[in-house]
């Protein structure tokens, strides 16, 4: 059987003769599959060109995003370097102000590693394993929580610190730190004296101090009237509670000006200087009472005080 045949007429444009090709089939698949063959390299060829023009960009913005993300990793481990100099500052004042509230400093090495331990273990998915830019972000992540674990230390530090200025500046107001009336020491603090009327030894819970009359008496400290009037040898009294177990009775005074249940400050006029009850003259018998028990005023008194 013959090889079948294809018969190509060609015309050509114009007035020109027309040709006749005969093709065989075979030469007909021959080209075909050589032309499709050509299509599909040019294809591959063409998708590869564009895979890889894809992949330089893609990689041009991935190295510019890793620039950026370098540049602010390194803004960000500046600062967190200024933080760490500013919290050792913070530190330092911490401890002064600690010895101000009468308390141990904190250990430097405690401050150093936050809570005196590790940052803690490791994570599954640690940043360390990504490359550099995850190493150095792991750092940043570590001395993040690092310093954050020393602010909340010093946090705590000024909490306790606090609280017990302020309750040392409680004491301090409720402690009787004037002489209540100006003057000159007539007689000490004694366990036992010569009364100068009754001319028979017996305690002296107090001082006295001699003062014109109507001299005005100051409260010593910020305190509560629990006592106002008259009390056998002593005259006109007027006793005031401080608080931590202070409290102060002023004696044979002339006039009381505080009522009894009433809240006093440090300097302020209660009573005025006298000689009513058993007394020789004008002038203050001061007492400081501590738990109920008497004791020498004059340990009290300091040479300079700012009154409130």
């Amino acid at each position: 059987m013959s090889e079948r045949k294809w018969t190509l007429v060609v015309v050509p444009p114009g007035s020109g003769a027309s040709r006749v090709v005969e093709v065989s089939q075979r030469l007909l698949k021959t080209a075909t599959g050589f032309a499709g063959v050509v299509g599909l390299v040019a294809l591959t060829l063409g998708y590869g060109t564009v895979s890889h023009s894809v992949d330089l960009q893609r990689s041009a913005t991935l190295e510019r995003e890793n620039a950026r993300l370098a540049d602010e990793l390194g803004r960000l481990h500046g600062e967190l370097s200024l933080l760490s100099d500013t919290l050792k500052t913070i530190t330092e004042r911490d401890a002064r102000i600690r010895l101000l509230a009468n308390l141990e400093p904190n250990d430097p090495a405690v401050h150093l590693a936050g809570i005196g331990g590790p940052a803690g273990p490791a994570r599954p998915n640690s940043l360390a394993s990504a490359g550099v830019l995850g190493r150095r972000a792991e750092e940043v992540r570590v001395d993040l929580a690092a310093l954050i674990r020393r602010a909340n230390l010093l946090a705590a530090s000024f909490g306790e610190a606090s609280d017990s200025l302020e309750n040392h500046r409680e004491r301090l107001a409720a402690m009787p730190s004037i002489l209540p009336t100006p003057g000159w020491l007539s007689s000490a603090f004694s366990s036992m004296r010569e009364h100068p009327i009754l001319h028979i030894l017996r305690p002296h819970e107090g001082i006295d101090v001699v003062a014109p009359m109507g001299a005005p008496i100051q409260a010593p400290a910020g305190g509560r009237v629990i006592k106002t009037g008259w009390e056998t040898g002593y005259g006109n009294v007027i006793v005031i509670d401080h608080g931590y177990g202070l409290t102060t009775k002023f004696a044979h005074c002339s006039k009381v000006d505080a009522q009894t249940g009433q809240t006093v400050k440090r300097g302020q006029v209660v009573a005025y200087v006298g000689n009513t009850g058993l007394a020789t003259g004008p002038h203050l018998h001061y007492e400081v009472h501590l738990n109920g028990k008497p004791v020498d005023p004059l340990r009290y008194v300091l040479p300079d005080v700012v009154t409130d």
